[in-house]
């Protein structure tokens, strides 16, 4: 338990000073998040924050990184195989999210190169990082929702990558989706990874029941450290927000929040425990579909993703925000409790 506090009390530190950093090295720079128009039909009441600087989710990556190693000091916690590949995958979708930013801001413009291809390299990625998970470790290939044996479905290891893939893909994209208002993809990543701190964190400490959980402790000291460093970069992101956490971070996160549900076997519970990220991403998938649906014609929303109709419909930024979070930690505790009570049915067992 040392080990994991330790990991989120580090890289909090890390965080808040390297986001310091950032936002003076940005400002120096003059370089900042170019926002949409209403010619690209983007938040145009948001162009009050163009030139803010933005990448800042590299100090949460970096702070996260910094809390894992450092907590590996103490004697007894070991570097697993499945943590190394769980951040080659993490460092990979962050450096194309970073990547993606550099050319934003480069050309000043909120397109990126990767605009129009970036999901399918996005996917192409996710599908190999399961791939190496499935290959390099000893993780349980069953679609699970709070244990690898509920309900434990076994599929083929081709097809249990492809999910896997597809599971990574669509959480790093739904946390990109969210990120639109100051501080709200931060804070809602943060509940979510206190939630997986504690699910591995039981799981370590009852390897009786979750002995298909390969290298528990190590994952509490993942989730623990981005839950720490998602708390130092919010003191400057909170609204209105110094810096925003740009691709490089939305991408980075969404892989780590994914990775976790596939260490700890809880796939099927990672949609609620990101239930806003959910939210976000349908919110925009319905959107879409609405509109092509009606000919171009009609939208479901006055904007997606739908904090932005709730904008447009009169709500204060940091109402929308505030709301948010508590529909955020609503879905956690939902998650936990769910988690735990299946747990407890067991033991009575």
């Amino acid at each position: 338990m040392i080990a994991v506090m330790f990991a989120g009390a580090i890289s909090m530190i890390v965080s808040l000073l390297g986001t310091r950093g950032l936002i003076t090295f940005f400002r120096n720079r003059g370089k900042g998040q170019p926002i949409l128009g209403k010619e690209d039909h983007g938040p145009d009441h948001h162009q009050a924050k163009q030139g803010t600087p933005t990448m800042g989710g590299i100090a949460i990556i970096g702070a996260a990184f910094a809390g894992w190693v450092i907590s590996h000091v103490r004697q007894g916690l070991v570097f697993s195989t499945q943590a190394l590949i769980m951040w080659s995958g993490i460092l990979v979708m962050a450096l194309m999210g970073f990547l993606d930013d550099y050319i934003k801001v480069k050309k000043a413009h909120n397109r990126g190169i990767f605009w129009k291809k970036k999901s399918w390299i996005t996917l192409g990625l996710a599908v190999l990082i399961a791939w190496w998970l499935s290959a390099g470790t000893g993780i349980s290939r069953t679609i699970s929702f709070t244990r690898a044996t509920w309900p434990g479905w076994g599929v083929h290891w081709v097809v249990w990558v492809i999910f896997s893939g597809l599971i990574i893909w669509s959480t790093t994209n739904a946390v990109n989706v969210t990120d639109g208002l100051d501080g709200l993809a931060g804070g809602s990543a943060l509940m979510g990874f206190l939630a997986f701190t504690i699910i591995a964190y039981w799981g370590f400490r009852n390897d009786d029941i979750y002995a298909a959980m390969v290298n528990p402790l190590d994952m509490a000291v993942i989730a623990a450290a981005f839950a720490g460093a998602c708390g130092g970069f919010l003191w400057f992101n909170a609204a209105p927000a110094r810096i925003f956490m740009g691709d490089v971070g939305a991408l980075g996160i969404g892989a780590a929040l994914s990775l976790l549900a596939l260490g700890t076997n809880t796939q099927l519970l990672l949609p609620i425990i990101c239930g806003i990220n959910v939210m976000e991403a349908g919110s925009v998938a319905v959107q879409m579909g609405v509109f092509k649906a009606s000919g171009r014609k009609k939208r479901l929303f006055k904007m997606s993703p739908i904090h932005h109709h709730f904008e447009l419909s009169g709500w204060p930024e940091t109402t929308v925000i505030i709301r948010f979070w508590l529909i955020s930690g609503i879905c956690v505790a939902s998650s936990l409790a769910i988690f735990i009570g299946d747990f407890t049915r067991l033991e009575g067992l």
